[in-house]
């Protein structure tokens, strides 16, 4: 199948490159951009006039609900929803049930993914068997098997010895470890500590939780050597000891979601369990500090923690419902809404959920390193055509996840996603 997108307004932040340009795909690859061979046959050509081809996004947290969550959300539900999203490659946490710790799982999980030739599938292993905290895993078997990383996904690792085995496990085979910093017995609350939990009777996860786990994971990587990704940060007090680490040279990188990005701990209101996420959403200096943070770079990328709950879990008390949100099809328009209203440039805005996260990910990738998040000739044609003209209203039957509670419920939101191609396969097409 041969695709030329045509007359689109061609955004790639990794080259720099924005201008209106022709795109050729043949076999599954960029063929050139810009000049297309008068020899070169289409066999489907998509008018972009008035639209943006970009990179496909990079999700670096996308919860996909299989194997063991089938209530919440099936496979073909939360792939279409991320290609509905422009997210062609997504990376999803190891807590699923069972728990991603044996390469068996891992290959399945892979396999079936790769059956529905939508977005691609970059498994975490986990740290840990069972996320338990004890023992740690066959590493190196579960990389062979494609995992493209480590973590404990929302389980603190509470034995400081056990986390430093970890990472000098990871630090010998140059795995990065990725890690949610919340310490668990003061991350035990349901919302923020502030004057708004406490007026609610809501139990508190104070800003220390997130700084007392960064400087352990800090002084760790100081004797281990390890690289460490950081999972949605979400207080300015973590932003500041996490710039302070970067300016001293340490190998760290961090992601926010757009839950932190966006919202405060205001917005759950009258108890609105929509809101009940982790890491809790904190006040409006942290969120500004964060919003602050990614456009200065000390955050590098823009995450959807894309977490589908079922309604019996979520329709109950604040404090009882379930944690998570769904977000990946609404990814893209809030980093358009956010570069937007802090002023940053449409590049550095997609450059958060494309070439970013991709190089966050490194060689992980394999030979996908070289034009995953790019638009470039010869690479993977995974591509994105948003309407950057168009707004859309955030409702249930807008959205093709199973889950469909989000605290963005009723927001209008910039930029819609027209066409998504994973390898040069139209894997969406809202037209």
């Amino acid at each position: 199948m041969k695709t030329l997108i045509q007359n689109g307004r061609v955004v790639d932040p990794a080259s720099g490159r924005d201008t209106t340009a022709d795109i050729a795909i043949a076999s599954g690859r960029i063929v050139s951009i810009g000049n297309v061979s008068p020899e070169f046959k289409p066999n489907r050509t998509l008018d972009a006039s008035g639209l943006v081809v970009m990179p496909g996004l990079v999700d670096l947290s996308m919860r996909l609900r299989e194997p063991g969550h089938e209530h919440e959300g099936m496979l073909e539900s939360e792939m279409a929803a991320a290609v509905a999203g422009g997210v062609t490659s997504l990376v999803c946490p190891p807590d699923t049930d069972p728990v991603l710790d044996e390469p068996g799982l891992v290959e399945m999980l892979k396999f079936r993914a790769e059956k529905l030739h939508q977005a691609r599938v970059f498994p975490q292993g986990a740290l840990t068997r069972g996320l338990a905290g004890e023992v740690l895993t066959e590493m190196v078997e579960l990389t062979e098997a494609g995992c493209i990383g480590f973590g404990q996904a929302e389980v603190p690792l509470a034995n400081t010895q056990v986390l430093q085995r970890a990472l000098q496990y990871a630090a010998t085979f140059g795995f990065t470890v990725f890690l949610r910093p919340q310490d668990r017995d003061l991350g035990k609350g349901v919302a923020a500590s502030g004057p708004l939990a406490t007026r609610m009777g809501l139990s508190g996860v104070p800003v220390i939780a997130e700084t007392i786990a960064l400087l352990t994971i800090f002084e760790l990587m100081k004797v281990t050597g390890a690289r460490v990704h950081l999972s949605r940060i979400s207080s300015a007090a973590g932003v500041e000891l996490v710039r302070q680490a970067r300016a001293a040279g340490q190998p760290v990188s961090c992601d926010v979601s757009i839950n932190s990005l966006h919202l405060t701990d205001q917005d759950i209101g009258y108890f609105d369990s929509r809101a009940r996420v982790n890491p809790p959403l904190r006040q409006q200096r942290d969120r500004d500090a964060l919003r602050a943070a990614l456009a200065d770079g000390t955050v590098q990328a823009l995450v959807s923690d894309h977490t589908p709950v079922d309604a019996d879990a979520k329709t109950l008390p604040f404090a009882e419902a379930e944690p998570g949100a769904t977000g990946v099809e609404l990814l893209l328009s809030l980093a358009l809404k956010w570069a937007d209203e802090q002023g940053v440039p449409l590049p550095q805005a997609l450059a958060t959920v494309t070439s970013q996260p991709a190089a966050l990910l490194g060689g992980a990738l394999g030979t996908l390193q070289a034009s995953l998040g790019q638009l470039v000739e010869g690479g993977v044609a995974d591509i994105c055509v948003f309407d950057p003209a168009a707004r859309w209203v955030v409702t249930d039957e807008a959205l093709q996840s199973q889950g469909k509670h989000t605290a963005f419920t009723g927001y209008e939101l910039p930029g819609r996603v027209r066409f998504t191609l994973v390898g040069g396969h139209l894997a969406h097409d809202a037209a």
